[in-house]
């Protein structure tokens, strides 16, 4: 007999609701929730595929230890075991930083990979850490620290009420959305324009995006911080801008028209390939509009100037007045918040606190460039120890970072690797312990970092829809035991994670004087906490004591976990609303508009003006049914137009005697790959584009069906040399290529 269980989609951003069709313990269908406060029935071809994710054959079903020199089944406890004995001596001979962390993209997507690798890393004292962050979002978390002193104070686009949205690199309509958590993204795009509203998209592609747009302008890739600035320029000049709300919370705008007075339209014309007349009309648009929202994402932000760019899209908002206020960009402000402070002076952001060992790149948010990984391992200096033992969790850099081929074998000579991963892929085949977590489906669900970035406040919570099947173990589970075994606690009830972490919160909390638990005693409001669960007891707990939480009952109509509970499709806590001051965290208080990195980075901006274009320059792409590489073992998810192959343009395949569905040798620095051509004019002339994530053909992985299908790894066409010197993000789009016909055989 079937049944039906709510679930939140995992598999993107956009965090919509499911009801799954279940046949005993098997996912048989997943269609949109109707009643679901947020998604309200919409679904992508990735949720619609919850099933066959959930029940991939390839998936590992028990732990893997290495011995002899192969990879083979093992009970729980040998693997953790296994762990223990192999990081500990690397920790004790050679200290903390000689251990890597490295955290994937799909730990966001998970309840256990918000909750634990803080506590590892902390337990570990480790620097050495690495995430997907620098191959995609770190120029705005950077821009973010250093205007508002946060770098997790990120503002989105008010997309259900806004009058006039520029994007620019962004492609929601295929990536459903990033650092901007929206439900059915396409479906608000469309109803914009429906109100009458203006939709204009910066793309060097035509992207399904773009042929929605009122206009779209194929940018020369890489430049999209000259054309922010010479908007930002225009509205000074044309004495456009008005800050409105925003003006009393402002530091620096005189000098921000000072820095910028270089950057006229005319000066960035050639450059980025957009007529001076088309600047200043984007720019008057923007400052006429009613409301309006700038909103750049990855294509702005994998580009020498990456936190430039993210930074002048804040910058753009704050000039028009479009900065916390309806219609433009605000502060969301999610359930699991901390208890918000009263508005004042902060600790402020700060950047390169250290370095990296090797190149000597500064920090960012705590983490050191992922391109960097390989050299840390595989390169000795008087710094330090290299990286001898790597943790990796939901983590494939072998394919999703700068030269794989090195970083490949630079893992293969570490003394220990653990790796949390349901696939035995490109990068844990070469762990010496593989820890399997189990399918979505046996696993709780709440998004603590995309309900931070949500367009609309609401809060939901899916228990699992499936019970944890024999043998498995939950994945919360895993990463607290992993946890022990790393930090010198092996052994230890994996519960011991948690209540540490409670005794912690709760201990600093009845210590705040803005706090709705100050003077409390912490092992009584401890005791108070519901849940099954060790995680549940900490999302109760941070409920409680978020913005909308009952305060352990000083708010008898605030959020706990039993309330939510209560309400299977989630509870609407209502549109995104302004909160200046209240989100700054900077030394002032104020939005610091020009900040001292900021200053010391322009003139690189000011040099890009007279560099020469290259002749061909490679960007990425994503599609609807594909995220990053961890999606491709599904056959529903694979074929069709999701294919690696290299677009380019009819006038530059001519020119360089390509034929449609010919091989193209493409060569980079890093190395050179070979793609069949797809001759198209959705991408402009001197650009050609490959998709990211593939390269599925290395031995030693159980992929079957990716294996089928590998195509090429887009990444080993870089050398990790080209980052964005603020964020340390990895420069992935607007690269120099060399094409060339493989001749036939």
């Amino acid at each position: 007999m079937s049944r039906t269980a709510l679930r939140i989609c995992p598999l993107c951003e956009a965090t919509c609701g499911l009801t799954l069709t279940i046949e005993g313990t098997e996912v048989t269908g997943a269609r949109g929730d109707r009643e679901d406060v947020f998604s309200k029935g919409f679904i992508c071809p990735k949720g619609a595929s919850f099933g066959a994710v959930d029940g991939d054959p390839d998936r590992l079903r028990t732990p893997l230890v290495r011995r002899d020199g192969e990879l083979r089944e093992a009970t729980w406890e040998e693997a953790f075991d296994a762990v223990a004995a192999g990081i500990r001596p690397v920790v004790e001979r050679y200290g903390a930083n000689s251990v890597g962390v490295v955290l994937g993209n799909p730990n966001v997507h998970t309840m256990a990979g918000a909750l634990y690798p803080t506590v590892l890393i902390a337990g570990l004292g480790t620097r050495s850490l690495f995430t997907a962050s620098t191959v995609d979002q770190m120029p705005k978390h950077v821009s973010s620290g250093l205007l508002y002193g946060d770098a997790n104070a990120i503002p989105v686009p008010d997309l259900d009420h806004t009058d006039h949205l520029l994007l620019i690199g962004a492609n929601p309509l295929e990536s459903n959305g990033s650092l901007c958590t929206a439900a059915d993204f396409p479906g608000k795009l469309k109803a914009l324009k429906a109100r009458g509203g203006t939709l204009t998209v910066i793309d060097p592609r035509r992207t399904r995006t773009a042929k929605l747009a009122d206009r779209h302008i194929p940018i020369r890739p890489g430049t999209d911080a000259l054309l922010l600035a010479a908007m930002a320029q225009v509205l000074f000049e044309e004495l456009l801008v008005d800050p409105g709300e925003s003006a009393p919370h402002l530091e620096g705008l005189e000098e921000l028209a000072e820095a910028v007075k270089d950057f006229t339209p005319e000066a960035v014309s050639a450059a980025c390939d957009v007529d001076a007349s088309l600047i200043r009309t984007l720019a008057r648009e923007l400052a006429a509009a009613p409301t309006a929202a700038v909103y750049g994402r990855i294509g702005s932000c994998t580009v020498p100037y990456g936190t430039l760019a993210s930074w002048l899209v804040d910058i753009l908002n704050i000039l028009t007045g479009n900065l916390d206020r309806p219609g433009g960009a605000l502060f969301p402000q999610a359930a699991t918040d901390r208890t918000p402070r009263p508005a004042g002076p902060g600790h402020g952001f700060r950047l390169a606190r250290w370095h990296s060992r090797v190149s000597r790149h500064p920090e960012a948010k705590g983490e050191l460039p992922l391109s960097a990984l390989a050299e840390e391992i595989d390169t000795a200096t008087a710094q330090g120890e290299p990286i001898r033992a790597l943790v990796a969790v939901a983590a494939n850099p072998v394919l999703s970072a700068p030269d794989g081929d090195r970083l490949d074998k630079a893992l293969d000579s570490l003394d220990f690797m653990v790796s949390v991963d349901p696939y035995l892929n490109e990068t844990s085949r070469h762990a010496d312990v593989v820890l399997p977590p189990p399918p979505p489906s046996q696993s709780p669900h709440h998004d603590f970092a995309f309900n931070t970035l949500a367009v609309r406040n609401q809060v939901r919570y899916s228990r699992p829809a499936v019970p944890l099947e024999p043998g498995r173990m939950a994945e919360t589970e895993i990463l607290a035991r992993l946890t022990l075994a790393a930090t010198g606690m092996h052994g230890a009830d994996p519960s011991a994670v948690d209540d540490l972490v409670i005794g912690q919160t709760l201990g600093k909390a009845v210590k705040e004087p803005h706090s709705p638990v100050h003077g409390r005693d912490p092992h009584e409001l401890a005791a108070q906490l519901t849940g099954e669960t060790g995680p549940e007891r900490r999302l109760d707990m941070m409920l409680r004591l978020g913005p909308y939480g009952d305060g352990f009952g000083t708010r008898p109509d605030g959020l706990g976990l039993a309330r939510l509970l209560a309400h299977p499709h989630g509870i609407d806590l209502g549109p995104l609303r302004p909160r200046l001051p209240q989100p700054l965290k900077t030394r002032s208080g104020r939005i610091e508009l020009l900040p001292q990195p900021i200053i010391d980075d322009l003139p690189r901006l000011r040099e890009g003006l007279k560099r020469r274009p290259d002749e061909l320059v490679l960007v990425g792409r994503r599609h609807l049914r594909s995220n990053n590489s961890w999606m491709h073992n599904v056959p529903a998810l694979t074929g069709g137009t999701n294919r690696c192959t290299l677009h380019i343009h009819p006038e530059d395949a001519e020119r360089l005697g390509v034929r449609d569905g010919a091989p193209v040798r493409v060569k980079g620095a890093g190395g050179e790959v070979t793609a069949p051509a797809e001759v198209t004019d959705g991408v402009r002339r001197g650009v050609v584009s490959l998709p990211h994530g593939w390269g599925h053909d290395r031995p030693g992985t159980r992929l079957s069906h990716a294996a089928t299908y590998p195509g090429v790894n887009v990444n080993q066409l870089l050398d990790g040399s080209l980052l964005d010197p603020l964020s340390g993000n990895a420069v992935l789009n607007g690269i120099p290529v060399e094409l060339a016909p493989v001749p036939a055989r």
